[in-house]
């Protein structure tokens, strides 16, 4: 490809240098009223000079042995003839940008001093001349040597320019911001894609890499993008310094830093990558620590606070030295102890150089921040020591985080162009597992630390520290509930000021008219019930007079026919009642409840019901559709992109609202959003903005592939606000078999068909995910600061449950608890939950249920019912896992009243110990505890604390946690029951729990076989007893109201 210089971009940049020069000459160029700029021969090494930027930001390529000299009137260039020939089109730019003529020398080596002599004439004329130069810069080559020794013996008055040139390049445009961006991709992509991969292989396999090993492959990687899928061309790629790796005890923070020969140390390891395309750079560090402590943790949490605070403050017009300021102050109130440790700046600015020294944010820097400035924000802390290490390598470790930002117009917050690369502390720390089973000996050598058996393996037994799972998440589920505890009182108070202002609205008599005006009735000659549909209107006779009433007013309409004759009876029953706004206003007159009319004709009446129960409801649904469309959010229209990537024949649930025979359509990723559109034109928009998280669920033992959006606004599709939407494809074909009968396993069409579905299948899933992954590439080229990503659903962490009609698999991801297969769909966000409560958890029981309890309490509780039992360890560990309270419990709650009691008075829910209510395994250990204390039994004594206890607890809390504790009614409260409300009423649902509960203080007492297998032949005596009495006639009695239908009365 032939080397061209983009003539507009020339014109652009060097009017920008005229006139900066010519409007600050005088104090940031050092009056200088001429140029000087020399670049030497060429290097392979990787060098950072003002006068190579010079060149790649006018022409875009570095010209080696070439002497620039720019005054008011002219720019003087002196280079080879191909370089010449390359300049020669720039003279009408530079004309018409700059008012300045474009003069080019065809360098001579016979000539050249005397081609040099020219240059410093054309210094000369200028009046009082005064050349700037970049005196630090040393360059190589007989040209730069001979015009140093030339300019030196000249006499003319030589200035430094270097801050004249720093602040032109400065600030990038466009075109600039979106190679650092670019160069940022490529970094942070590398450290997520590869560098993290790398690591953790290395470190789970115990492999022996040197840190020099690892960079060169890293080097490599960032070399050609193609081999971790960014799509960037090589030439247009290169390194900003070597990739840098550190570990076991030895760090260097500074910019010259080095790796060494040591192998990967599995403490704390620093990676730092800078990449450039086309010559703009980029700089990206993380820390990865393996096996942290609890210092740690809360060290790089402060350390991680403070890099938010310094990105946060480079904001236009604030002055550099805000973002050391605030990093400093954040530092102090988290971590005081590593100020002291801080770097002396806390980043700097990046561009065509990889440290604009002028643009350093350290304390003294008053230089006000600018649009269109590119830093890299780096903290570091070093020094630090492991005081628990027990490896000597890992006694001294080191914290870095870096990430590269552009700053944003109009003071708006910077963005960050590293977002690819998660520095959250659950992505960065590891855990080694220290319970699995390692036959190499160094593993072990990392998790034992007591005698080891011959063989490499060590007895649980003899380990006094450890710690079976249970415990393990017992002790987790304790540092969560104060915390939870914390966060509820928090939420609820900020929400308690806002929560007076929701009233139910009421019915304005207003908004209702059927005619504006008398003269629009239409003329009715009988006297009788008529339908107005196009006023949506119904005429009833009363009084002798037609009164028109409008639709909205009918609550319900109904006919009985007369057995005796052809007659009938319309019944029609009216909205009038408290909500309506004049039974508000005038609480005294009485209203209108319900009409009669009797008809002589059935089939009138029949046909009279069913027009005003047409009329109704489509005007019903028409209000519906239309107070839902008010509430939506107004979406960003979608902008085409360059380059569209397509998926067809997909299917789309919920249904589009059109009429005729559903087809498939094809689902487009554009710019900003996905385009769903099938061939009769019909479609769905769905805006990347508004996209809360994405979820790809490939076939395995399913019949569909499944592309899945939950999103932040509801949309429309159809008639219908939703705010989930799914394109699938069906991977196997429905077919019947005609013949009807047993086909042989070995029947060779049995073989193809099934082959032929497993292709189809693999195909789909390929196709998908080929649609996936170009689609997250281009959300993290374009977008990465939404953060979005596909979740794929963990299988082997599924569970079938029944959270709406049927039994479904439900699965967790990363970020949701999900059932995605058959609708309604079920989406519950991690983040939105504030405790899991398992019901009917018992030891004879089979099966029991999930009660997901909302941090929005007006929300209503999730039920997941009929879990298999073999499941409860699975789900106890994933919820440990993702920090999310669980408490278990023998019976179903009542959630309606508890969260009404919660809202009432958040501050006495928490001072009464919050969820811990709950914790029946704790209440249970305090029963037994004074069980055992006791020598006797004093029942008056029982029955005042017990009343005393029940003092501080609301009426309603108390029937639920009661029911949990007891499990089943006595008789003597049965009457006394009557009065709790509907709600209470259904605290327990199972036959099950209410047996389970009568037998619970005969098997905590510790029975043992012989007197449990005893104990369950009298059972199955007493039950077949029972069940013989069954055809006995008996008085039927009324179920117990606080323990629900299933929960009966029992004796022995």
């Amino acid at each position: 490809m032939a080397v061209q210089i983009n003539p507009d971009t020339f014109g652009k940049r060097v009017k920008l240098l005229y006139d900066g020069w010519k409007e600050n000459r005088a104090d940031i160029w050092d009056n200088a009223n001429a140029l000087a700029v020399v670049v030497g021969g060429t290097s392979d090494d990787l060098r950072y000079l003002k006068s190579i930027s010079l060149h790649l930001w006018l022409f875009g390529y570095e010209l080696p042995d070439t002497i620039m000299v720019f005054t008011d009137a002219a720019l003087h260039i002196l280079t080879s003839s191909k370089k010449a020939a390359l300049l020669e089109p720039l003279k009408d730019v530079l004309q018409s940008s700059a008012g300045a003529e474009l003069q080019i020398t065809v360098r001579s080596k016979e000539q050249q001093q005397q081609q040099m002599g020219a240059l410093l004439d054309s210094i000369r004329a200028v009046e009082g001349a005064r050349v700037g130069t970049l005196p630090k810069e040393q360059h190589s080559g007989q040209l730069a040597e001979l015009w140093a020794q030339q300019l030196a013996d000249s006499g003319l008055t030589a200035c430094d320019a270097t801050a004249g040139f720093a602040d032109l390049f400065s600030v990038k445009d466009e075109g600039e911001v979106l190679s650092a961006k670019k160069a940022a991709f490529l970094a942070s992509k590398v450290m997520q894609s590869f560098v993290v991969e790398k690591i953790e292989d290395i470190i789970d396999k115990n492999k022996k890499v040197k840190h020099t090993k690892l960079s060169e492959m890293t080097e490599e990687v960032i070399l050609d993008p193609p081999k971790i899928g960014i799509k960037l061309k090589a030439e247009n790629v290169d390194i900003a310094y070597p990739p840098l790796f550190q570990s076991g005890g030895a760090y260097d923070l500074k910019l010259n830093a080095a790796c060494d020969d040591n192998a990967l140390h599995d403490g704390v390891i620093l990676v730092s990558l800078g990449t450039r395309y086309q010559s703009y750079c980029a700089n990206v560090s993380r820390t990865y620590i393996i096996n942290p402590n609890k210092s740690q943790e809360a060290q790089y949490g402060a350390l991680l606070a403070a890099h938010e605070a310094a990105c946060a403050a480079l904001k236009e017009g604030q002055p550099a030295r805000a973002s050391m300021e605030a990093a400093v102050k954040t530092l102090s109130e988290r971590a005081p102890e590593l100020v002291e440790r801080l770097n002396k700046n806390v980043g700097f600015g990046m561009g065509l150089e990889f440290r604009e020294g002028a643009n350093v944010l350290n304390a003294k820097n008053e230089k006000t921040l600018r649009a269109g400035q590119v830093f890299t924000v780096s903290l570091g802390v070093s020094g630090l020591t492991n005081a628990d290490a027990t490896d000597a390598r890992a006694k001294t470790y080191a914290l870095q985080i870096a990430d590269t930002l552009v700053v944003k117009p109009g003071g708006a917050a910077p963005e960050n162009l590293c977002g690819v690369a998660t520095k959250l502390w659950d992505k960065v720390s590891y855990i080694l597992n220290d319970d699995q089973e390692d036959d190499t000996p160094d593993a072990l050598e990392e998790v034992t630390n007591g005698n080891v058996m011959q063989g490499g393996k060590k007895l649980r037994s003899d380990d006094p520290n450890f710690k079976s799972l249970e415990q393990i998440r017992r002790e987790k589920q304790e540092d969560l509930l104060k915390q939870k505890n914390e966060e509820t009182l928090r939420r609820l108070t900020a929400q308690a000021a806002g929560a007076a202002e929701s009233r139910p609205k009421v019915r304005l008599i207003s908004e209702v008219k059927a005619y504006k005006e008398i003269t629009n009735l239409p003329a009715l000659r009988d006297l009788q019930i008529a339908v107005d549909s196009k006023a949506e209107a119904v005429f009833v006779p009363i009084y002798g007079v037609l009164v028109p009433l409008h639709i909205t007013s009918v609550r319900n309409v109904m006919h009985t026919t007369e057995a005796e004759s052809n007659g009938a009876i319309v019944r029609i029953s009216l909205n009038f009642g408290t909500t309506y706004e004049p039974a508000q206003k005038f609480p005294a007159l009485v209203f209108l409840k319900e009409l009669s009319f009797r008809t002589s004709d059935a089939k009138h009446a029949a046909r009279l019901v069913q027009e005003i129960k047409v009329l109704r409801s489509t005007v019903l649904q028409r209000d519906k559709e239309r107070a839902e469309r008010a509430t939506l959010v107004q979406q960003e229209k979608l902008v085409r992109g360059k380059r569209v990537f397509r998926l067809p024949d997909l299917w789309v649930r919920p249904t589009l609202g059109g009429k005729g025979r559903k087809m498939p359509g094809t689902l487009e990723a554009h710019q900003n959003g996905f385009r769903y559109q099938n061939p009769k034109g019909e479609g769905v928009d769905v805006m990347y903005s508004n996209i809360r998280y994405a979820f790809f669920q490939p076939a395995e033992n399913d019949m569909i592939t499944i592309l899945h959006f939950h999103l932040i606004n509801p949309i429309m599709i159809g008639n219908k606000k939703c705010k989930d939407v799914q394109f699938y494809c069906e991977v196997v074909d429905l077919v019947q078999t005609l013949d009807g009968g047993r086909r042989n396993m070995y029947d060779p069409d049995e073989i193809e068909e099934e082959q032929r579905e497993r292709e189809k299948r693999n195909k789909i899933n390929a196709d998908f995910n080929q649609f996936v992954r170009r689609v997250q590439e281009h959300w993290e080229r374009e977008i990465p600061n939404q953060q979005l990503e596909f979740d794929i659903p963990f299988r082997e962490l599924g569970f079938e449950g029944v959270p709406h009609r049927e039994t479904v698999l439900v699965l967790p991801t990363v970020n949701c608890l999900v059932e995605l297969s058959q609708m309604p769909f079920t989406v519950v966000a991690l983040g939105d939950i504030e405790i899991v409560n398992l019901e009917r958890v018992g030891f004879n029981l089979k099966n029991f249920d999930m009660a997901i309890v909302f941090k929005d309490f007006s929300r209503e509780v999730l039920r997941i019912d009929a879990i298999p039992t073999k499941k409860l360890d699975t789900i106890k560990e994933w919820l440990t896992s993702v920090k999310i309270k669980y408490y278990e419990s023998k019976m179903n709650l009542a959630w309606k009243p508890i969260l009404k009691h919660i809202l009432e008075d958040p501050k006495a829910f928490i001072e009464e110990g919050g969820w811990a209510f709950l914790d029946l395994e704790k209440s249970d250990g305090e029963d037994e505890d004074e069980e055992a204390s006791s020598e006797g039994f004093d029942p008056g004594s029982d029955a005042e604390d017990e009343e005393e206890s029940s003092e501080d607890i609301s009426d309603e809390m108390r029937v639920a946690v009661w029911c949990v504790c007891s499990g089943w009614v006595a008789e003597d409260e049965e009457e006394s029951s009557e009065d709790i409300s509907d709600e209470d009423e259904s605290v327990v649902d199972s036959d099950e729990v209410a047996e389970e509960g009568s037998d619970e203080e005969e098997e905590s007492e510790g029975l043992t076989w012989e007197e449990l297998e005893e104990e369950a032949k009298k059972e199955d005596k007493r039950r077949a007893d029972e069940e013989s009495d069954d055809d006995r006639p008996r008085k039927k009695g009324k179920p117990s109201a606080g323990a629900g239908a299933a929960a009966g009365k029992r004796r022995r």
